[in-house]
């Protein structure tokens, strides 16, 4: 069964500095239909002006993995970590039993545009954890690359969560196929362009709950393609 969640249907909310959309159920934003699926919490849609963000503000016991598609991304936290997030990067936080970070728009001319996600991590009470990889254009070219693991196998971040986390960017008529095995379910996020899902379009910003499928076939519609793929235990 694949359930379509249309980007026009997400949660929304305009603050001036921040335009974001919501797939599930965050801050003022509520919908019993919506609450996550499986370990998935949040897929927030974020697109900051410059020199703005989130001030200092705490998380526990959560996964926290951010995506930039453009701009920069200015992190620092209470654990001594402080980076830059450009399109490329995958950045990791696992808040564990307590952790404060901050969040701003890294540029002074540029608005920064990112996908945020929140994962119930398999175990509370963990020792907050930070972790930032690169991941070069060309190996998510034309097929899929694993970003994030549980086991951070393949070079990729460690998530504390049964969950496979892949990124790929395909080109007008390019097709990547996924098997999904026996007590598994996925979630697929676009980010831009279009793409059809086992021949059902969708667009930027549609996501789309999978559960007792066991192939994926992912055909992009666009130009330039952008998506994640979450694998994860049903």
């Amino acid at each position: 069964m694949i359930t379509i969640r249309p980007s026009g249907e997400r949660g929304a909310a305009n603050l001036g500095w921040l335009d974001t959309r919501h797939s599930f159920s965050f801050s003022n934003y509520y919908d019993p239909r919506y609450m996550g699926f499986g370990p998935l919490r949040v897929i927030n849609e974020d697109k900051i002006s410059p020199s703005q963000g989130f001030g200092t503000h705490g998380h526990r016991d959560m996964e926290i993995v951010t995506y930039v598609l453009s701009g920069s991304l200015e992190h620092k936290d209470s654990i001594g970590n402080g980076s830059i997030i450009r399109p490329g990067d995958v950045q990791r936080m696992s808040a564990g039993t307590g952790i404060l970070h901050s969040e701003f728009n890294a540029s002074e001319m540029d608005p920064v545009h990112l996908l945020q996600i929140w994962l119930l991590p398999a175990t509370n009470g963990i020792d907050p954890g930070y972790e930032q990889i690169y991941i070069a254009p060309e190996e998510k070219q034309g097929r899929l690359r694993l970003i994030g693991s549980q086991d951070g196998r393949d070079g990729s971040v460690t998530i504390h969560q049964d969950v496979s986390l892949y990124s790929a960017v395909l080109g007008e008529g390019d097709e990547v196929n996924h098997p999904l095995a026996e007590g598994r379910m996925a979630w697929l996020q676009v980010a831009q362009g279009g793409i059809t899902l086992n021949g059902q379009a969708l667009t930027a910003g549609d996501g789309a709950a999978i559960q007792a499928v066991d192939h994926l076939a992912l055909a992009s519609t666009a130009p330039e393609t952008e998506f994640l793929l979450f694998d994860m235990a049903a």
